[in-house]
């Protein structure tokens, strides 16, 4: 049988889901296993039940439990204390949780439903940072559990007529079992893909939620299609109220783009700015800048500070033909974020037009552009959409300069034609759309923010040293300068080998031997697996 119509995998959060799983409970360990003594209620309540997280099968509408299966992930765990020294059972080198309980109704036994319950607990068991589950199974039911793809170890435990094996399973050897085995059907709760299932700390490719990879899978439309030119204009609408811009215009291409057509709109200023260089991002403006041969003077702050106020004025009051100034709000490369509201007040006060790198940190970090001349942005980073489309955000009309720059680059050319003078790619824009309608920004901000203090914490305590000091720090970024003694190649080898992707192979970072976590995308990974296993690696 497959599963059953209005039956999904869940975790138990309502109260009646709890009083079902009591019941179950009392069902399987006390009437059929005889582990613990009957009671009058018919209930049993376990004895780690506020510590467990209940995975369960339900029928919402009907309120009927077919399932369950906890999870636990502090230690000791029930089998410490059936098992002394269980760790030296268990690979080395794991992050370890516990299974139990897993029961299911009698009438639903002949479904896959103990498949589905191990699959949705695996991804939460994932999503927590653990690749290693411990269980005690049933004697009565050891062919089901190494059919799941569990390993028996060590002897039995428990009393007569109600005896355990413990079992282990790995993350390596559920995902080869779902490869080869025809019992994970379509119709079950699927594991997230092998990419997916990664620990993405990538400053990008991000990853995006399900909406996003939806609708980009979907047949192209034509951009000049009237249905297509609205959701595009409903896309730059949604892209000015996340950053209190008056227009945005989008580009194909990336966030360099983005960048060349700033520098292109300044050099139809002729006038001379400042350009401010604290990482390589901050040095690819300048890049940005010669090759628009545009005239500018530069400061720079060494790697890991942001810019001071008392700093930006001395260079102005030195230089009084700036009149224009060029940053990097968040400094990817360092983890640094700079001040918006200081640069906007310092621009201000001087008329000075104010143009913004804000490629990171649009979508992770609040950011209000209003009263900023220009800023480039990028659809594959903070925004947790796909790459492929960027876009300069502006508070002014533009004209367009056929004459005088690049077509591909004339801003003025995307107003008149409604923001699509040229081919725009339908999937692109509509991935943008999904990744903008589909977050609460809000709740975003705040869960990056949660991230890096946490993460912070975490590697405060193993004494990993992180280039930038909180008070400007950015939340989306860890940059970490190690020892010499170790290799940020060898590092970043590492943890990819064991599914935790961290960023160390630009050419700035490998130079000067640094590491990056990052919080990008859709999905919120915890840190727990990353700084256990750097911890490791630095002790070698």
């Amino acid at each position: 049988m497959g599963l059953l119509d209005g039956f999904i995998f869940k975790i138990a959060d309502q109260p009646w889901e709890i009083d079902a799983v009591n019941a179950l409970n009392y069902k399987t360990f006390v009437e059929e296993i005889p582990q613990h003594a009957p009671n009058p209620e018919g209930k049993l309540a376990d004895k780690f039940h506020e510590e467990n997280t209940y995975i369960v099968c339900v029928h919402e509408a009907k309120k009927v439990l077919a399932g369950m299966i906890a999870f636990r992930d502090k230690r000791p765990f029930s089998l410490d204390a059936k098992l002394p020294e269980l760790d030296s059972y268990l690979p080395p080198d794991r992050s370890l949780c516990e299974i139990r309980l897993l029961a299911v109704e009698e009438e639903y036994r002949y479904t896959r439903i103990s498949q589905g319950l191990i699959a949705t607990l695996v991804q939460h068991a994932i999503d927590c940072g653990h690749d290693l589950a411990v269980i005690s199974g049933t004697v009565r039911q050891i062919k089901l559990y190494k059919f799941l793809g569990f390993v028996p170890f060590g002897p039995l435990v428990g009393a007569e007529g109600a005896q355990y094996q413990p079992m282990y399973l790995t993350l390596e050897a559920y995902k080869d079992l779902k490869g080869r085995s025809r019992a994970f059907a379509k119709d079950e709760p699927e594991l997230a893909n092998d990419d997916t299932l990664l620990f993405n700390f990538l400053p990008g490719p991000v990853d995006f939620s399900r909406q996003v990879q939806d609708v980009y899978g979907e047949k192209p439309c034509s951009h000049r299609g009237n249905a297509f030119a609205k959701d595009f204009q409903k896309a730059r609408e949604l892209l000015c109220g996340l950053t209190q811009a008056r227009q945005v215009e989008i580009l194909m291409g990336t966030g360099t783009l983005a960048n060349d057509a700033v520098a292109a709109q300044l050099s139809l200023l002729c006038q001379t700015g400042l350009i401010l260089v604290s990482g390589e991002f901050g040095r690819r403006l300048v890049r940005n800048a010669n090759g628009a041969k545009l005239f500018f003077h530069t400061l720079e702050v060494p790697e890991g500070q942001a810019f001071a106020r008392a700093q930006i004025e001395q260079i102005l009051n030195k230089h009084s033909d700036i009149e224009w100034i060029w940053g990097v709000h968040c400094e990817t490369s360092t983890g640094v974020l700079n001040d918006l509201e200081m640069y906007k007040e310092v621009c201000t006060a001087r008329g000075i037009k104010l143009c913004l790198d804000c490629i990171s940190s649009i979508g992770t970090v609040p950011v209000d552009l209003s009263g900023v001349y220009l800023a480039s942005g990028t659809s594959g980073k903070g925004l947790a959409s796909i790459a492929g489309l960027s876009m300069v955000f502006h508070n002014h009309d533009f004209e367009s300069a056929p004459d005088d720059i690049p077509c591909v680059l004339d801003l003025g050319l995307y107003q008149e034609e409604g923001g699509i003078p040229f081919t725009v790619q339908s999937n692109l824009v509509y991935a943008l759309l999904a990744a903008l309608e589909s977050h609460d920004w809000s709740k975003r901000f705040s869960d990056v923010r949660k991230w890096s203090k946490s993460i912070r914490r975490k590697l405060a305590e193993i004494d990993v040293p992180i280039l930038a000091a909180d008070a400007c720090a950015m939340p989306a970024v860890i940059t970490i300068a190690l020892p010499e003694i170790h290799s940020s190649e060898t590092i970043g080898d590492k943890l990819k080998e064991h599914g935790v992707l961290i960023s160390y192979r630009s050419h700035y970072l490998l130079e000067r031997n640094w590491i990056q976590a990052c919080m990008m995308g859709a999905e919120h990974r915890p840190s727990d697996k990353f700084v256990r296993l750097l911890k490791k690696e630095l002790k070698r």
